[in-house]
C-alpha cells in the first residue's frame, strides 16, 4: 500500500513525465527500484495508519488464541504426508480431488505414457541448458533488432522481464481418476520461464487477431447471449465436435503458414503497426523449443503446440481458425446456421435435408462432406456427434423446443462439488460471493423456471452436505434472489480504474481484524489526502493443503529419480 501511495505521489509530483501507459497483460514492476517518500503530511499519515493498525492487532490477538482449522494428529498426518520419499501428491484431472501415487509409479507411467513417444526427445543436460542459452540469447537479439516496431509499453514489458529470475519449465503428470484405466494428463508449467515472457507477448498481440475469426466465442455466457435470438426452421438439428489432442496435432510448420496467410489475406484489416515479421520469428521461437524438466532430466518437445506456453489457447484458436474460414464456413454457409467453437469443442446448427441421406458422400454441402472437410488440417481429427435436438456444449444442456433453442445448466456426472466448507479460513464474503454469483448464472442458462429451480435446489442441497447450515445461508440466499430481479435492469459495474484506487492487501484469518475495521482505520488517516479516488481491500485466503503437499517440481531423492527409472526402462529394452 505504501509503495503505491508513494509512488503515485512522485507520478504526480513528476506530472507523470515518461510514464509508461499501464497494460495489465504486459505490465511489469521495476526490479529494484523504490518510490522517494512522499511528502512529509501523507508520510505522517501513513505512519499513523500503520499504528493503529498494529495496535488493533495486537488488541485482537491478546483477546483470541492462536487459532487453526487442524488438529495435532491432522498437522502431524500431512507433514509426514509431505516427507515421504515414496509417495507423491497431485491434483487430478477434471477437478475430481488430490490423488496419491507411489513415486517410482508415477515416474514409470510419465515416461512410458508421454515422455518416451515421439513427441518428445531426452536430451543431455548439458545439450539442454546450452539450448536454453541459445535460445535465450536468439530472442534477445530478435528483440533488439525489432523493438523500433514496439510500443513503449512494450519495450518495458521486455526490458524488465529479461533482469528477472528465469526457471526452466517443469513436467508433470495429473491423474485422470475417471478413465479405467487409470492415465496421466501431461502439463507442463511455464510459469516465470524466459520463453514464457515472449510467449505472453505473443497472446497479448493475438487479441488484436480474434476479430478475424468468426467462430470465436469466448464463454458459454456469449453463446447464450446469441442463441437466445435464434428463431429455427423446421428441418434445423444441433451438433457438437470435439478435437483429439487438438495441441499435439496441430503440426508447427502448418500453425505458422496458418498466421503468414491470415496476415495476407485479412492485411488491410490487420492494424499497420502490427509487428508481423517479429510476431513470426518469436512464434517459430516459441513453439519449437519448448524444453522441460521432469526431476533431473531434460526433455525437448518435438511435435504440436508447446505444451504449457501462454500463447497456446489463442494460438489454436487462430490458426484453425483461418482453416474454418478458407475452408468450412465459406463452402457450407448455405447449410450453417449457426457455428462456433471454444478451443477444441465446436456447437453449430445444420439445415438438415429430408433427403440428405441418399445424396453422395462427395456432394459438396452433405453431411459426411462437412465432416471430412474438419478433418483436412494436418493431423487433426474432430470426433463430430450425430446430428440432433438436444445436445451438451460447455456447462449447457441446449435443446430445440418450438423453434427456439431452450438451454439449461449441464452439471458433469463426476462433479464433486467441492464447494467452500464452513471451517475453511476464507471471509464470509466468499460464500455471499458463490451464492450471489451461482445463482445469477442458474438464472441466466436456464429457459424454464423448473430447471432453475431444480439445479438451485441442488446446490443448496450440496452446501447443506458440506457442512454448512441453511439458516447460515439464507439471508445471503434471500439477497442473491432479490438481485436476480434486478438483473436485467441494472448497470453493470463499472471495473475500477487502477491508476486510482488503492488496494490494501490483506490476508485473511478467521480470528484476526475484520475488513471494516482496516476500512475505519483508512478512513481515520489517509483518506482525501492519498490523492485515490477509491480504496478497495483485496483479501487472500491462507495457504491451504494443496499448496502445502502438491508440487509441481518433481524432488530428487538419493536413488530412483527420474533418469534411474529412464535407465531400468532403456535396460529392459521397454522403451518404444
Amino acid at each position: 500500500m505504501a509503495y503505491k501511495i508513494r509512488t503515485k505521489q512522485y507520478r504526480l509530483q513528476n506530472n507523470n513525465k515518461n510514464a509508461t501507459p499501464y497494460i495489465p497483460q504486459i505490465y511489469v514492476k521495476l526490479k529494484g527500484w523504490h518510490p522517494p517518500p512522499a511528502p512529509i503530511d501523507i508520510e505522517n499519515k501513513l505512519t499513523t495508519f500503520e499504528k493503529l493498525l498494529k495496535q488493533t492487532i495486537h488488541e485482537k490477538q491478546k483477546r483470541t488464541p492462536n487459532f487453526t482449522n487442524l488438529t495435532i494428529t491432522q498437522r502431524r498426518t500431512l507433514e509426514a504426508l509431505k516427507n515421504n520419499k515414496e509417495f507423491i501428491i497431485l491434483p487430478t484431472d477434471k477437478n475430481l480431488g488430490p490423488a496419491i501415487m507411489n513415486r517410482d509409479n508415477y515416474i514409470k507411467q510419465c515416461l512410458t505414457e508421454h515422455l518416451l513417444t515421439h513427441n518428445y526427445k531426452k536430451l543431455p543436460n548439458i545439450i539442454a541448458m546450452n539450448m536454453i542459452t541459445s535460445t535465450k540469447n536468439t530472442l534477445k537479439n530478435i528483440f533488439n533488432t525489432h523493438k523500433h516496431q514496439l510500443s513503449q509499453a512494450e519495450i518495458t514489458y521486455f526490458t524488465r522481464s529479461f533482469k528477472l529470475h528465469h526457471r526452466t519449465p517443469i513436467f508433470y503428470g495429473m491423474p485422470k481418476v475417471h478413465k479405467n484405466p487409470m492415465a496421466l494428463r501431461p502439463v507442463v508449467s511455464c510459469v516465470n520461464s524466459f520463453l514464457s515472457i515472449f510467449s505472453n507477448w505473443l497472446d497479448f498481440k493475438m487479441k488484436d487477431l480474434l476479430f478475424l475469426i468468426p467462430s470465436y466465442i469466448k464463454d458459454s455466457k456469449d453463446l447464450l447471449t446469441e442463441i437466445k435470438q435464434l428463431t429455427l426452421p423446421r428441418h434445423a438439428k444441433l451438433f457438437t465436435a470435439d478435437a483429439s489432442a487438438m495441441y499435439t496435432n496441430i503440426d508447427t510448420n502448418i500453425g505458422i503458414t496458418a498466421f503468414e496467410n491470415l496476415f495476407h489475406d485479412y492485411d488491410s484489416l490487420i492494424p499497420k503497426d502490427f509487428p508481423k515479421d517479429l510476431f513470426l520469428k518469436v512464434l517459430k521461437i516459441v513453439m519449437e523449443n519448448n524444453i522441460f524438466k521432469f526431476g533431473d532430466t531434460f526433455w525437448l518437445q518435438t511435435q504440436g503446440t508447446a505444451m504449457g506456453t501462454p500463447a497456446a489457447p489463442l494460438y489454436s484458436i487462430l490458426t484453425f481458425g483461418y482453416h474454418e474460414n478458407t475452408s468450412i464456413l465459406n463452402i457450407f454457409k448455405p447449410r450453417l446456421l449457426y457455428y462456433k467453437r471454444f478451443i477444441d469443442d465446436i456447437f453449430g446448427i445444420w439445415l438438415h435435408d429430408d433427403h440428405e441421406e441418399s445424396l453422395p458422400k462427395n456432394q459438396i454441402l452433405s453431411w459426411s462432406h462437412f465432416k471430412q472437410k474438419l478433418n483436412t488440417f494436418g493431423s487433426l481429427t474432430w470426433n463430430v456427434e450425430p446430428l440432433t435436438s438436444s445436445t451438451t456444449f460447455l456447462d449447457l444442456t441446449i435443446t430445440i423446443k418450438n423453434n427456439k433453442l431452450n438451454t439449461a445448466t449441464y452439471q458433469k456426472p463426476l462433479n464433486l462439488y467441492l464447494y467452500i466448507p464452513p471451517l475453511s479460513a476464507h471471509p464470509s464474503s466468499c460464500i455471499k460471493g458463490l451464492l450471489t454469483g451461482e445463482l445469477n448464472r442458474y438464472w441466466f442458462q436456464n429457459s424454464e423456471e423448473e430447471d432453475f429451480i431444480d439445479v438451485t435446489t441442488k446446490f443448496i442441497l450440496r452446501l447443506v452436505q458440506r457442512g454448512h447450515q441453511i439458516q447460515h445461508l439464507i439471508p445471503s440466499l434471500q439477497t442473491a434472489a432479490a438481485n436476480i430481479d434486478n438483473i436485467n435492469t441494472k448497470e453493470s459495474p463499472k471495473n475500477p480504474n487502477n491508476d486510482d484506487t488503492l488496494y490494501i492487501h490483506w490476508r485473511h484469518h478467521p480470528f484476526n481484524i475484520r475488513k471494516h475495521q482496516i476500512r475505519e482505520i483508512y478512513n481515520k488517516t489517509l483518506q482525501g489526502s492519498d490523492n485515490f479516488q477509491d480504496m478497495r481491500l483485496a483479501i487472500s485466503r491462507p495457504k491451504n493443503l494443496r499448496d502445502s503437499l502438491c508440487k509441481t517440481e518433481l524432488q530428487n531423492v538419493t536413488n530412483n529419480n527420474v533418469s534411474d527409472i529412464f535407465q531400468q526402462l532403456t535396460d529392459n529394452n521397454t522403451i518404444n
